[in-house]
């Protein structure tokens, strides 16, 4: 029998009430393991043949990080409110376990990146990404600056709000609500995307993925903070360095079949051919 981790964040009643009522139909098929991911902390330890996770595209997010350089194929089922990651909700569970328990499903990898931030000889923080690497203003509305090098030239100074690094996951996240372009999945690039720019001709940049991306903090009095997949944090000062490459690791998405990327652009972004002018 195979064996599934499966992930949920317990302390959220939803979650908590559809994992209780699938259990019993998982544990028909394969050998599971929770792991409650309110309490879990650092990497998984073990192995399973692949994950479900209960919850929404940060509970994903989430489980990309916590299974680290030991990648497995993951499906997730959705409970939350978006669900561009999660590919099922609970209701169809039970016609896709069978052939999850069988091996019988196709994987498509997705870019993860790797983030590295230092201050001098000090290692800030080092983790890997699913969507996106984000420095940005604390709580006072004031101008930041942060240099960007690509490949160790100096590219521009960008002056405004912060600056995002995305995967093509992370596209259709933060870069998106930023006026980012968005990334077929399955490219190897790096959006470059400017939050709220003092210059007009600041304009988002799409880089190969083979580029290393290097973000330095500019002179400031204003706090600033890095943020990693919306989820990890940590405090910038003056100097600061965060380094942004293409992780070694790919994220093993599993696909159902369900609905082709264009299919779910369509149906979560609310893309229509006219615009609805209602009974007029």
């Amino acid at each position: 029998m195979k064996k599934a981790f499966v992930f949920a964040s317990k302390q959220r009643e939803t979650v908590r009430d559809a994992l209780r009522d699938a259990l019993p139909l998982l544990r028909k098929h394969v050998d599971v393991e929770e792991i409650d991911l309110s309490t879990h902390e650092g990497e998984v330890e073990g192995e399973a043949d692949f994950a479900i996770v209960f919850g929404g595209d940060g509970s994903i997010l989430r489980v990309a990080r916590a299974l680290g350089p030991h990648q497995i194929p993951t499906i997730g089922v959705n409970i939350g409110k978006f669900g561009f990651l999660a590919e099922i909700v609970p209701r169809e569970l039970e016609s896709v376990i069978t052939s999850l328990a069988a091996g019988a499903f196709e994987i498509v990898p997705r870019m993860m990146l790797h983030c590295r931030a230092t201050r001098g000889e000090k290692l800030l923080k080092e983790t890997i990404g699913l969507n996106d690497v984000v420095v940005s203003r604390g709580a006072l509305s004031r101008l930041i600056s942060i240099g960007l090098f690509i490949d160790d030239e100096h590219v521009t100074d960008y002056n405004g709000d912060g600056l995002i690094i995305s995967t093509p996951v992370g596209s259709t996240a933060h870069s998106l609500a930023a006026g980012g372009p968005i990334l077929e999945a399955d490219l190897a690039a790096f959006a470059v995307t400017p939050i709220c720019p003092h210059t007009l001709s600041n304009r988002p940049l799409v880089i190969p993925a083979q580029r290393s991306i290097e973000l330095v903090v500019n002179p400031t009095r204003l706090p600033l903070a890095l943020t990693i997949d919306g989820q990890v944090y940590a405090e910038l000062e003056p100097a600061d360095r965060i380094t942004v490459r293409k992780a070694q690791q790919e994220f093993k998405l599993i696909d159902t079949g369900a609905r082709s990327y264009y299919k779910t652009l369509r149906e979560k972004l609310g893309w229509g051919g006219h615009p609805n002018y209602g009974n007029r």
